[in-house]
């Protein structure tokens, strides 16, 4: 409104001095308003939620005088980041996975956010969950702002696996009839052997064969991942607690009558199984629900990841960030605190996919969305709570995909008789990605 505003004011001022002169003064020429800088927002998703994001720049844009927002959108995270390592123009604000934020420091492509958005009274500290928060700090400062924090959570068929009868019948089950929030391990298993049927084909549950697949077991069983939490140089499969985790948890997920084989999962991808009603549980996110939804006559609902001695599982977390090139920084931090709001963040929760990192909205309608698929929404809120938030590495994919072989033996070959032989081989591997300097010559990785 400024500009309009002086325009008037220098118009006034102009005809009253004419009237004093007494002599008559041109019309004053029209002064254009101030363009609006053009700032693009990134996101990636499937089609409904980048309506949803679309929804929340036009918002926007019918209410600021003093820029525009366009979207720029990918069909999935992989396709933004490659856009952006590949060097074209970064987005002045745009969303990223957890996992990219080392790179995007290292590449000195991102501006802190915790003193704009304290100038402009966003409440980032009750509002938010503490996991959430830690995992965009670096620095000791706030580099991007949490946006979604999914944890995995265990996906369930309730035709296969129904609590009430396995309590009727005298076996260990969680009584969430009575509001039970946790499950144990033993508990676990039995459901999976309860949902393994050979004569329907169905089988209990399986769990990739990936870092992120088994993380939330040992971490539950008092082992850990990396050598060290900070600074890692090695993973730490053989480490002697995590030994003991792996020892407790492999002897179920590796059963070959309880869980897919490697030829079933070539056939169809452990959804596709799950969404035939062939497989009883497989661990998730949020961003399952929206095409669970769709399966006509897929009854499911969720559980959170088993308990060996603590909960514990890992997330999936995303964050806006505001880019270090930005058209104009003010402006951007502007739009990002309209795109933190409630009313924006529930707008692109109605989608489905989002797990909101606003703890309002988390808690709300919106996010539970009662009379929907999955009855026990809240499971994802206080999964949150025993998140554990790994190192900030420069490429966690390479990581994967150096020990993904060995992870596949480890969870596949017919008879384990050395699991610490394996526990090292998975160790080594890791090295050349995380401590390349000095890794073994013979650690090639298994991917």
């Amino acid at each position: 409104m400024r500009g309009p505003v002086l325009a008037l004011a220098l118009a006034a001022s102009l005809a009253l001095a004419g009237c004093d002169s007494g002599t008559q003064q041109p019309a004053p020429s029209p002064i254009s308003a101030t363009p609006k800088t053009p700032l693009e927002f990134g996101v990636y998703g499937p089609a409904d939620e980048i309506s949803a994001f679309q929804g929340v720049a036009d918002n926007y844009n019918s209410l600021s005088q003093d820029s525009k927002v366009e979207v720029r959108s990918w069909p999935d995270h992989d396709g933004l980041i490659r856009a952006i390592r590949s060097g074209d123009d970064i987005p002045d604000v745009f969303m990223v996975s957890r996992g990219d934020l080392a790179w995007l420091q290292e590449q000195g492509l991102t501006q802190p956010v915790d003193a704009m958005l304290d100038e402009r009274g966003v409440d980032f500290g009750d509002g938010y969950s503490r996991e959430a928060l830690q995992a965009f700090s670096s620095d000791n400062r706030l580099q991007c702002m949490p946006y979604g924090v999914s944890p995995m959570v265990i996906f369930y068929n309730k035709e296969l696996i129904d609590f009430d009868t396995m309590i009727a019948r005298g076996l260990d089950a969680p009584d969430i009839s009575q509001g039970a929030t946790k499950w144990t391990f033993d508990q676990f298993a039995a459901a999976a052997e309860f949902a393994t049927r050979p004569r329907k084909g169905t089988h209990g549950l399986y769990v990739d064969p990936t870092l992120r697949g088994l993380a939330p077991f040992i971490y539950s069983g008092g082992g850990k991942l990396f050598d060290d939490d900070n600074q890692p140089t090695s993973l730490a499969f053989s480490d002697g607690d995590t030994q003991a985790a792996l020892e407790r948890t492999l002897e179920l997920l590796r059963d070959p009558h309880l869980t897919l084989s490697k030829s079933e999962v070539e056939r169809a991808t452990p959804l596709k199984w799950f969404e035939r009603g062939k497989l009883g549980m497989i661990e998730g996110f949020r961003s399952l629900v929206p095409e669970l939804r769709q399966v006509q006559g897929l009854e499911f609902d969720v559980m959170p990841m088993p308990v060996l001695d603590s909960s514990a599982t890992v997330g999936d977390i995303t964050g806006l960030c505001i880019s270090k090139d930005a058209a104009s920084t003010p402006e951007a931090a502007d739009f990002l605190v309209h795109a933190l709001s409630a009313q924006s963040v529930g707008r692109v929760t109605h989608a489905g996919y989002l797990a909101p990192a606003n703890l309002d909205v988390a808690l709300s309608d919106v996010f539970l969305q009662p009379g929907r698929l999955p009855a026990h929404s809240n499971v994802f809120n206080t999964a949150v709570r025993s998140m554990q938030v790994p190192p900030l590495l420069d490429s966690y994919s390479d990581l994967e995909r150096a020990v993904s072989g060995t992870l596949q033996e480890m969870l596949n070959i017919p008879v384990l008789d050395d699991l610490l032989g394996l526990s090292e081989e998975v160790d080594a591997e890791s090295r050349t990605v995380l401590d390349p300097d000095n890794a073994s010559p013979s650690a090639t990785p298994s991917g």
